[in-house]
């Protein structure tokens, strides 16, 4: 019997089957492959910059679904909360192609300016926002009816566009000019934005987070060690601003030091942590949102990329793009607590919707390693499925087929 075939039946394993105990017989299934509906569907997309490409995995079969041909050198992907499309950014075609999750075809494409890079979706899947690099610009993406609707500038090559979940706030790296812009949100369509602020003193910005309350924002400031702290302005009636009026502005809270060039942060999903991967240091920094302080850095692997918490914040993921691995950090114990072997240079990391699989990119080799994140002997690699020739992002969308 094929792996596959064993993975969607329910007899995997003989020593499951003799096991009489009920206590036994949970421990088994505990290390099964999840069972799912007919109707079950879900893929991860993941963007090939070398054939302008977007490979579909099928994360049910663990198979290669369809490859689609979207614009030149797609790089950022983002998912619709709402809607069941992804959106691949195309920066050498200055273009967002939409793609159907329900049938894996594109179904629109949508014009922005030079050299998008990343693209947000906002909670309510209405709007995304794009930063297009090579304009100095961000678009603002009406959803619904697949176009752009209006445009802001701002600083030198922004890299990050990043909504915050009350939808109120959009914060924007701008990595040559060492900034971050903070903008105001409103559902006007002829001015959807409005700068409301920016921070110069954050050379290299790169990433950002926004806290699931929207109280605070979070960037790497690769080329100077630190990452920059942001208190974002509150709603009038909000319990912030009854507390304290002076959160009824933006205000810079703290440039904090950790390892060197720090590229990504990885935000615990409770929003009490931040996980700082330090490319040039071989190391994680640990930031405790609620005081801004540095809680330490631990030492995980060669030039960490990028890093994933667990849903329920015990654990911390992190490809380690010198290494070819992906190590394993307890959050609870403060440790790091094993890793397993992907292919060349793994980079974007993404779990599959129950956690069961971690999906690993690897732009070195052009596949995507599948890890098992709980099986009798720790996480373990299944195994490998083709993504193309340098794939850049990856993305995770899952539904019930109508």
């Amino acid at each position: 019997m094929s792996f596959l075939s064993t993975r969607r039946t329910t007899t995997r394993t003989a020593s499951c089957l003799l096991v009489l105990l009920p206590l036994s017989l949970a421990s088994c299934n505990r290390y099964r492959f999840p069972q799912y509906s007919a109707n079950y569907r879900e893929y991860a997309y993941v963007s090939d910059g070398a054939a302008n490409t977007v490979a579909v995995l099928d994360l049910v079969y663990l198979r290669q679904d369809r490859v689609l041909q979207v614009g030149h050198n797609p790089t950022g992907l983002a998912v619709n909360p709402v809607r069941n499309e992804i959106y691949a950014v195309n920066t050498g075609g200055d273009s967002v192609s939409v793609i159907d999750a329900t049938d894996n075809k594109i179904t629109a494409t949508i014009g922005v300016h030079r050299q998008p890079y990343f693209i947000d979706v906002a909670a309510d899947g209405k709007r995304a926002y794009v930063a297009n690099s090579g304009s100095n610009t961000v678009s603002v993406l009406d959803l619904e009816h697949h176009r752009e609707i209006a445009v802001a500038a701002t600083g030198e090559q922004p890299g990050v566009a990043r909504v915050a979940p009350d939808m109120r706030s959009l914060v924007v790296t701008n990595r040559a000019s060492g900034s971050v812009s903070v903008y105001s949100i409103s559902d006007s369509d002829t001015q959807p934005l409005t700068l409301r602020n920016a921070y110069p003193g954050c050379p290299g910005a790169t990433d950002a987070v926004i806290l699931p309350d929207s109280s605070k924002a979070f960037v790497a400031c690769s080329a100077a060690n630190k990452v920059m702290a942001i208190s974002l302005a509150a709603a009038a009636d909000s319990w912030r601003v009854k507390q304290d009026s002076s959160q009824l502005q933006d205000h810079l809270l703290a440039l904090l030091d950790v390892g060197s060039t720090p590229t990504h942060l990885a935000l615990k999903p409770d929003g009490g942590e931040i996980f700082v991967t330090n490319f040039g240091s071989d190391s994680i920094s640990e930031i405790a949102t609620g005081t801004n302080e540095v809680g330490g850095t631990t030492i995980i692997g060669s030039k960490p990329a990028r890093g994933i918490v667990s849903r329920d914040n015990s654990s911390l993921w992190v490809t380690n793009f010198g290494a070819d691995s992906a190590s394993l950090y307890s959050i609870d114990d403060g440790k790091l607590i094993g890793g397993v072997r992907t292919g060349s240079n793994p980079d974007a990391i993404a779990f599959s919707d129950d956690e069961h699989l971690l999906l690993v990119a690897n732009s070195g080799t052009g596949d995507v390693a599948v890890i098992r994140t709980q099986s009798k002997n720790g996480a373990e690699l299944v195994t490998m499925l083709p993504a193309g020739g340098h794939p850049n992002d990856i993305a995770v969308k899952h539904f019930y087929a109508k």
